[in-house]
């Protein structure tokens, strides 16, 4: 068959297309159609310039026998993908004038498409960063997920309290998958285990179907295309007639909903029972479906398991789709009749682990009752990799293993069969070396390696910062998006006054429009001209939303306290979930939102300061937010962060970091310079030393007026004054634990903001350092991180 070439189309004939698609696609003709038919007709206009590289690509792949990379992981925040799909074809601009054309209005289309609920925070934006970059680089791969239907939640607040509802992305047919009902497999739960022949054979008490969707993942201009694969679960037993015929119409579905169940919502509250049961099912059902499909196609290329790390490179992005090794030893063993120890072999030859985490409660640990209940077969196999472990190292420590306390612990097993294990920012690999598997990594010396992420800049310079990009693209060519490397060039311009006036008046540009949005939305006027100062991220108390808000009212109350004072205006602008389970989260996205109503109600304080919490936040936001940022708040517990990905994001697009020396952070300094980075805090080691000493919070907090009075403030109810006691809990924890050292680096951070009021103050200063930030940022590219997995850990090579 010879596939026409649509890789480069002309208005009019992008038109033609939009138009076909809109008839017959979507049944409607250009005088009825909605904004939604239009946006549909679009994106498989788009669509369809996709597939033809993306089945190119797969071919090749194909017949060269070339090594494919699994990148297994729970979560794909992938965003919108009309225009960033159009953006790496190379043709946003054909395609808002085609639309345009037909009378309809670009971002209003662009505006109108779901982000996918793929994912929840750094996890989920990275899988999708390094699936676009690896596409970009010819990098031959799949995704593999989960096709969530209603995602984490979709956030309200009812009275500043955060309120979960069901994410409804899909309530609408999606336009960027292709259903493959003739891929499904069967993954069981449950069960027994039995003796046949010397084998052990598993007989599953519950089964259902993994059916494959699929969505090609373009790279940067649309010479290459790889496949985002999710699976949605189905029930083996679809209906129950005879039920259904006697009357009992609920039992009747209950397969089919039991089923739904596990491909329902993200991260499932576990903190029941149910909970780590579905939790757990959800882990096993993306990594079983992945592994079948994986081996079928191995297989299916003629080529023997026992070569699979040849062919074959599985990445278990952290520790959900740990139980990749012993389901590859099952299928290995219990199906294919291969010897145990040459199966272990070759699952840690073929799977690598990236950890994304050093906190203990983030590093899963499965009760072996669970364990065995769910997986009696995997629970056998986990114990006989323990022991070959052991036999293998005989000089490990009693205290060290997969299984102890009775518990499975999920982060060993990952790094036990793995042959290598990776950190994402240079302190975090150190860390895992020194304090998370110290004894692992003198076991198997060499096996940790270190990938700092990186974000592509694709996404987020050229769709989400038009402005900045053209400006960059004026100043050095177009050749930055496929080489980041090339914004060094920029710094020889950084003295040059009119660009230095280019830069801010790009950056103005998008204050403005985000100010207009903030109005609209939230009711709440801000000034362009304000420093807008943001974070945005998970909510969880190591990243210290709290001591922002303190220091927020700290800069309240001086306000009050001197009214006459000289101030630099300013936005506080947070956003970010909390997992439903997490009470001492929610409780902090309360207290944001109750400041924030006070705040903004007080006529002494008037357009000085400003507090803002828009709702759900997610990618789409997040491209509105960060290209119009003008301060970045990356101020978690030293020690605790891993990496970070939005601080680069932020950074690239010129917003200046005030931060700790965590993750990445590290990092940026070291790349942008220490006098263009606000550094406040403990070092990690610091922290280590301070928590010794039981009374640290109470030390720091009697070292603190400000403190005291903030404190004292929160205590009397002056933000919940209809429930005086609402914040005594919080309050006690500051006084008597304070874990995340809220209170030990509170006067340290007010220091810091007052050195960023300095710099603001004085434009030409500010926008500098600013420029500086974009210009400085080449190595945080997603290229970069993958160039550097290809030849560390996975051993494999560009095919372009």
């Amino acid at each position: 068959m010879i596939v026409k070439d649509v890789s480069a189309p002309t208005v009019e004939t992008l038109r033609s297309d939009i138009l076909h698609h809109l008839i017959y696609a979507m049944g409607k003709d250009a005088d009825h159609a909605s904004v939604y038919d239009w946006r549909m007709a679009l994106s498989f206009a788009i669509r369809d310039r996709i597939v033809t590289p993306w089945f190119a690509a797969t071919k090749q792949t194909w017949d060269q026998g070339r090594k494919r990379v699994y990148y297994l992981s729970m979560e794909f925040l992938i965003g919108r993908m009309l225009e960033d799909a159009a953006i790496n074809l190379g043709m946003r601009a054909v395609a808002r004038e085609a639309i345009e054309s037909l009378g309809q209005d670009w971002r209003a289309v662009v505006e109108d498409e779901p982000d996918a609920a793929l994912g929840n925070g750094g996890l989920g934006r990275l899988a999708a960063c390094y699936m676009e970059s690896m596409a970009t680089l010819g990098c031959a791969g799949y995704g593999y997920g989960i096709r969530y239907e209603h995602g984490l939640f979709k956030q309200g607040f009812d009275h500043g309290r955060q309120v979960e509802a069901p994410e409804d992305w899909l309530k609408q047919r999606h336009p960027w998958e292709f259903e493959r009902p003739e891929v499904a497999y069967e993954i069981g739960f449950k069960g027994g285990v039995e003796k046949q022949g010397g084998k052990s054979v598993w007989h599953p008490g519950e089964t259902v179907i993994a059916e494959a969707f699929d969505m090609p993942i373009i790279g940067w201009q649309g010479r290459w295309a790889n496949t985002l694969r999710l699976w949605s679960a189905k029930s083996t037993q679809i209906f129950d007639l005879a039920r259904f015929n006697h009357g009992d119409y609920a039992a009747a579905a209950e397969p089919e909903a039991l089923a739904r169940t596990l491909s329902r919502v993200l991260y499932p509250d576990d903190t029941t029972y149910q909970g780590k049961e579905l939790r757990l099912k959800q882990e096993y059902f993306l990594t079983a479906a992945a592994l079948h499909d994986i081996i079928y196609r191995h297989q299916a290329a003629g080529l023997s398991l026992a070569d699979l790390p040849k062919y074959v490179a599985i990445q278990m992005n952290d520790t959900h789709p740990a139980i990749a090794g012993p389901e590859l030893v099952r299928i290995l063993t219990d199906l294919h009749g291969m010897p145990f120890d040459q199966a272990i072999g070759i699952a840690v030859e073929t799977l690598g682990y990236t950890n994304h985490t050093l906190l203990p409660e983030a590093l899963e640990r499965w009760a072996t009752y669970l364990m065995g209940a769910v997986l009696p077969r995997h629970m056998q196999i986990i114990e006989a990799i323990d022991a070959w472990h052991l036999r293998n190292n005989p000089s490990r420590p009693h205290y060290v293993g997969i299984v102890k306390h009775q518990e499975v612990r999920m982060g060993e097993l990952a790094f036990i069969t793995s042959h290598k294990v990776n950190g994402v920012s240079a302190l975090h690999t150190e860390l895992i070396k020194q304090n998370l598997f110290p004894e692992l990594n003198k076991l198997h010396p060499g096996r940790i390696v270190n990938e700092t992420n990186g974000v592509t800049p694709r996404r987020w310079i050229r769709a989400a910062n038009k402005d900045l990009s053209y400006l960059i693209s004026d100043t050095i060519g177009d050749v930055w998006e496929a080489d980041l490397d090339r914004l060094g060039e920029l710094e020889k311009h950084v003295e040059d006054k009119s660009f230095r006036d280019a830069f801010a008046a790009a950056k103005h540009k998008n204050k403005v429009a985000l100010s207009n949005w903030i109005g609209e939305t939230q009711g709440v006027k801000v000034d362009p001209a304000a420093l807008f100062d943001v974070q945005v991220k998970r909510i969880h108390e190591y990243k210290r939303q709290l001591l922002n808000i303190l220091q927020t009212i700290a800069e309240w109350n001086e306000i009050r306290t001197n009214p006459q004072g000289s101030y630099l205006p300013r936005v506080k602008i947070f956003g970010g979930k909390a997992a439903p389970g997490y009470q001492a989260a929610k409780e902090i996205i309360r207290l944001i939102n109750d400041v924030a109503f006070v705040i903004n109600n007080d006529p002494y304080v008037g357009d000085r300061l400003k507090v803002v919490y828009p709702a759900n936040y997610n990618v789409s936001m997040a491209e509105r937010l960060i290209p119009a940022s003008d301060l970045s708040e990356q101020i978690s517990t030293a020690g605790k962060e891993a990496s970070g990905t939005g601080n680069m994001k932020f950074a690239m697009n010129g917003a200046l970091t005030i931060g700790t020396l965590d993750g990445a952070n590290v990092e940026i300094r070291e790349q942008v310079g220490a006098d263009n980075f606000f550094l406040f805090g403990l070092t990690a080691a610091e922290v280590m030393e301070r928590r010794k000493d039981p009374e640290h919070a109470r030390h720091a907090i009697l070292a603190s007026q400000s403190l005291q009075d903030v404190l004292q403030m929160i205590a009397e109810g002056r933000f919940s004054p209809d429930e005086p006691t609402r914040y005594h809990g919080l309050v006690h924890n500051m006084w008597h634990s304070d874990y995340f050292l809220v209170a030990s680096d509170f006067d340290a951070f007010r220091a810091a903001q007052a050195e960023v009021d300095a710099a603001f103050g004085d434009p030409e200063r500010w926008w500098r350092m600013a420029a500086l930030n974009t210009a400085r940022m080449g190595f945080f590219s997603s290229d970069r991180a993958i160039r550097g997995y290809m030849a560390d850990i996975w051993g494999t090579e560009s095919a372009l």
